[in-house]
C-alpha cells in the first residue's frame, strides 16, 4: 500500500477542501441549529462531482476511487457532517449497489442522474424489528404477474424525504430466510410510497432521516436490482464499502474537533499561561493526535484493498470502529479542553461531539463491528 495519495486523489482533496470551506462551513452552524435540509450546497456537490466520485464517467460519476471518495469526505466532514452523510449514502449506499449489480437500462434510469448530483439516492434497510438483526425482514414483496407488490416499513432512513429513489429491501420467499430477501428500486412518486415522517435527532440534523411505508406499492420487475433472493447479500456488500465512508465521517468529525482544540490551547490563558502549556492539556492533545493518525490509516486501508479488488470486509469494520469511537472520545475531550466554552454553541465543539455519536450506530454499531471483525478471525483458513 502506497501512503502517499496520488495526483488525482489530492487533487479531488483540496477541491474538496476549497468547497467545504468556502461554501459549507460558514452554514454548517445555521443548517444544524435549524435542521434544514442544505440543498444549495448539496446541488454544488453534485455539480463538482462529489455525488459518484467513484462511479465511472460512463454513468455520470467521477471516475475517481475509494480512496479519493475517502479523502473528500473527510474534508466535508470537517465543516458539516450532515453534508458528509448526505454525500456518503448517495455515494456507497446507492450509486455504488446499482453500479455493481444493476443492468444497463438500471443504470441509465436509477444511476447516472444520481452519480452526477442530478437527483439524490437513498438505501431503505432498517426496520422496528430489523436493525442489527439486518436478515428479520418484515416488508414484503408479493409477485403479481410482472410486477411485485410492497409492503412494509422502513425507519432511520437517510435522505428519505429528499431522495428521487430508494434501494429496498424486502422478503420475497419467507421460508428462504435471509435468501428471501430481494432488493428493489423504488422511486418517489410510485403509488403506495410514502413518507410517513422526519426525526427530529440529536445530531447531523440538517440531513433528513426518514421513515418510508410501502402500502401495495407496485413496483415492475425490471426494478429489482440483482436476482431474486439476492437482496441481502447486496445489503452485506454496500454495507461493508458504506462503512468506509462512515470511517471517513468520523475522521472528518474528530479532527475539526481536535483542531479547535489546538486553536484553542495556543490561545487561552489560565495561570498566565496558554493552557496547551500544561501538562494534562497537552496529554489530551498527544492522545487525540495519535488516534486521529491511527483512525486515518485503517481507513485508507480499507478503502485502498476495495479499489485493488482485495478482501476489505474485516479492514472496513475495524476502520469504522477505530474512527467511530476516536471520534467519540475526542470530541469529549475536545469539549473538557474547552471547559465551559466547550458546551455552549458558538463555540462549534458541541456540535461535532453531537454529530459524532451517530458515527457508533449508524451502518453497524461498534458492538456488531466487533462481531465482524472476530468472525473473520475465527473463521477456518482457506486450503
Amino acid at each position: 500500500m502506497n501512503l502517499e495519495l496520488s495526483d488525482e486523489q489530492r487533487m479531488i482533496q483540496a477541491m474538496a477542501r476549497e468547497f467545504a470551506d468556502k461554501e459549507v462551513r460558514p452554514v454548517a452552524a445555521a443548517i444544524d441549529h435549524e435542521a434544514r435540509f442544505p440543498h444549495d450546497t448539496v446541488r454544488r456537490m453534485g455539480e463538482l462531482g462529489l455525488m459518484g466520485i467513484a462511479i465511472p464517467e460512463a454513468y455520470g460519476g467521477s471516475g475517481g476511487d475509494t480512496v479519493a471518495c475517502a479523502v473528500a469526505l473527510e474534508e466535508v466532514a470537517k465543516a458539516c457532517a450532515s453534508h458528509a452523510i448526505i454525500m456518503s449514502v448517495n455515494n456507497s449506499l446507492y450509486c455504488e449497489p446499482v453500479h455493481t449489480y444493476g443492468t444497463e437500462e438500471q443504470k441509465k434510469r436509477f444511476l447516472t442522474p444520481f452519480a452526477s448530483g442530478q437527483r439524490l439516492g437513498c438505501f431503505s434497510l432498517t426496520e422496528p424489528e430489523a436493525g442489527s438483526d439486518a436478515s428479520n425482514q418484515n416488508t414484503l414483496a408479493a409477485r403479481d404477474g410482472e410486477d411485485y407488490i410492497l409492503n412494509g416499513r422502513k425507519i432511520f432512513v437517510t435522505n428519505g424525504r429528499e431522495a428521487q429513489a430508494t434501494l429496498v429491501f424486502a422478503q420475497t420467499d419467507r421460508a428462504q430466510g435471509h435468501r428471501g430477501i430481494s432488493a428493489f428500486l423504488v422511486e418517489r412518486g410510485t403509488r403506495g410510497f410514502i413518507v410517513v415522517k422526519t426525526e427530529d435527532k440529536l445530531g447531523i440534523r440538517a440531513s433528513d432521516t426518514a421513515e418510508l411505508l410501502f402500502e401495495n406499492c407496485r413496483v415492475p420487475r425490471h426494478h429489482r436490482l440483482g436476482e431474486e433472493g439476492q437482496g441481502f447479500t447486496i445489503a452485506l456488500a454496500t454495507l461493508d464499502a458504506g462503512r468506509i465512508g462512515i470511517a471517513a465521517q468520523a475522521l472528518g468529525i474528530a479532527t475539526a474537533a481536535y483542531e479547535a482544540s489546538v486553536a484553542y490551547a495556543r490561545e487561552r490563558k489560565s495561570f498566565d499561561v496558554p493552557i496547551g502549556q500544561h501538562q494534562m492539556v497537552q496529554w489530551m492533545l498527544a492522545d487525540m493526535a495519535v488516534a486521529l493518525e491511527a483512525a486515518r490509516m485503517l481507513t485508507w486501508r480499507a478503502a485502498w484493498l476495495k479499489d485493488a479488488g482485495r478482501p476489505f470486509s474485516a479492514e472496513a469494520s475495524m476502520a469504522k470502529l477505530f474512527a467511530a469511537e476516536a471520534a467519540m472520545k475526542i470530541t469529549t475531550d475536545a469539549i473538557q479542553v474547552h471547559g465551559g466554552y466547550g458546551f455552549i454553541k458558538e463555540y462549534g465543539v458541541e456540535r461535532h461531539f453531537r454529530d459524532a455519536k451517530i458515527t457508533q450506530i449508524y451502518e453497524g454499531t461498534s458492538q456488531i463491528q466487533k462481531l465482524v471483525i472476530a468472525r473473520h478471525l475465527l473463521a477456518a483458513p482457506e486450503a
